[in-house]
């Protein structure tokens, strides 16, 4: 099996799209399954593989640790044609998405997407509202085509069903509970940030509108006096945002900036709570990287993440955007503490039950059947037999003469019938 990939984010960005396209892939190469990658060019040089075409980019102004690449068309498909994939998979819908959706259809390629970001809910914290009905036809004329579109949680299949997408399949999203799990020295964290106070609270994911970030410092302040002052917050990672956050914060907010996977591993492991508000989450990763680490987590009633977190289970579901309802769940856990151990074990063992490798081979299989219903269809075009312009096809392809000898062959049995 051969596969080509089009993605406008892939590692080394810090993303959850390039993160797990960079599993997933790494996971088809042990199994010899032959990979191209087109991606966007990338701010650094960390990562050079020689499976992977990288082409000149800018930063998504949305998004700017995403890249949007300038693709030379003919060189791609030059190169497409050199490798003849048996399936191209699309991850994103910006230019090299389109690349490789034209390509497709003009070599006759089987072609399957994955649908990873709600933009839609994007243009809502970014003023641009106005613009949804324009981004919903077109992601729907953009994956229309395709055999299959996979998307990670029921939620986002749900939504993207009433927009009269088609041919759905879910993939979520697995965890390495190796690397993720509660196990690490937990004082080691909190001397590293000079941590002496009783709770550790915890964000990870982008400093963006869209993560709905901006009400941490008040949620921070509507804690009562004496648990605010047994409380230290830990927000792991980067963006637009941290400049105004980091003016806003209360004096027990650390910024970490972006950690590395054990760092952030290990962050996760010395924490008593993680506090997710994003309401945009198309599944939300970070979520269940912190319920391996044995941490519940207090997430908003949006998105992917109400399907990782069970209510009451392994963590709460809030009103999205609604401080004083995560300010109350956060009171509630500190509270608890048998509560929220509890919710600790819950959370890992749901963790422990979702296996990259089971997931990968599902999607695995779900190529194989379009490459198997490709190739069908295929050999039927071919087949000048089940073709109901039979005679001109054989003829055009200097079938004539066999075309004519079968047909003296059917006069002469039905002259003899005739007679009898």
């Amino acid at each position: 099996m051969k596969i080509a990939f089009f993605t406008d984010t892939f590692y080394p960005d810090i993303n959850g799209v390039a993160k797990t396209l960079k599993r997933f892939t790494d996971y088809l190469s042990d199994q010899k399954i032959t990979l191209k990658i087109f991606a966007p060019s990338s701010q650094s040089d960390e990562y050079v593989s020689s499976h992977i075409r990288r082409f000149k980019s800018a930063s998504f102004f949305l998004y700017p640790e995403c890249r949007v690449a300038f693709p030379n068309y003919f060189h791609i498909k030059e190169e497409l044609e050199k490798f003849n994939p048996d399936l191209i998979h699309v991850a994103t819908p910006f230019n090299l998405g389109l690349s490789g959706l034209y390509c497709a259809k003009k070599l006759n390629i089987p072609i399957v997407g994955s649908y990873h970001t709600d933009f839609d809910y994007y243009l809502e914290f970014y003023d641009l509202k106005f613009l949804s009905n324009i981004l919903w036809k077109y992601m729907t004329w953009f994956h229309s085509t395709f055999k299959k579109v996979f998307v990670p949680s029921s939620e986002t299949l749900q939504q993207l069903r009433l927009h009269g997408f088609s041919n759905l399949e879910l993939w979520p999203r697995g965890v390495d509970c190796k690397l993720f799990h509660p196990y690490y020295d937990k004082l080691s964290v909190r001397r590293q940030y000079s941590i002496s106070k009783k709770y550790l609270l915890t964000y990870a994911g982008r400093l963006a509108p869209e993560k709905n970030v901006d009400i941490l410092p008040d949620i921070a302040q509507l804690l009562p006096p004496h648990f605010e002052e047994d409380i230290h917050w830990l927000i792991v990672g980067d963006g637009p945002l941290r400049k105004q956050l980091q003016e806003a914060a209360p004096k027990n907010m650390t910024f970490t900036g972006y950690l590395a996977a054990q760092q952030l591993a290990e962050v996760y492991s010395a924490s008593d709570l993680f506090v997710f508000p994003s309401p945009t989450e198309t599944f939300g990763n970070v979520v269940l990287e912190s319920m391996a680490s044995g941490t519940p987590v207090i997430g908003a009633n949006a998105g992917g993440v109400k399907s990782i977190i069970q209510n009451g289970v392994t963590g709460y579901l809030c009103e999205p955007g609604n401080a004083e309802d995560f300010a109350a769940s956060i009171i509630n856990l500190l509270k608890n503490h048998k509560v929220r151990s509890r919710m600790g074990f819950d959370g890992r063992d749901y963790a422990l039950k979702q296996k990259w490798d089971e997931i990968f081979d599902n999607l695995i299989g779900q190529y194989k059947a379009v490459i198997g219903e490709s190739g069908e269809k295929k050999k039927n075009d071919l087949n000048p037999f089940q073709s109901e312009f039979t005679e001109d096809y054989l003829c055009r392809n200097n079938y004539r003469v066999p075309i004519m000898q079968q047909k003296l062959e059917l006069n002469r049995k039905n002259i003899t019938t005739s007679k009898k």
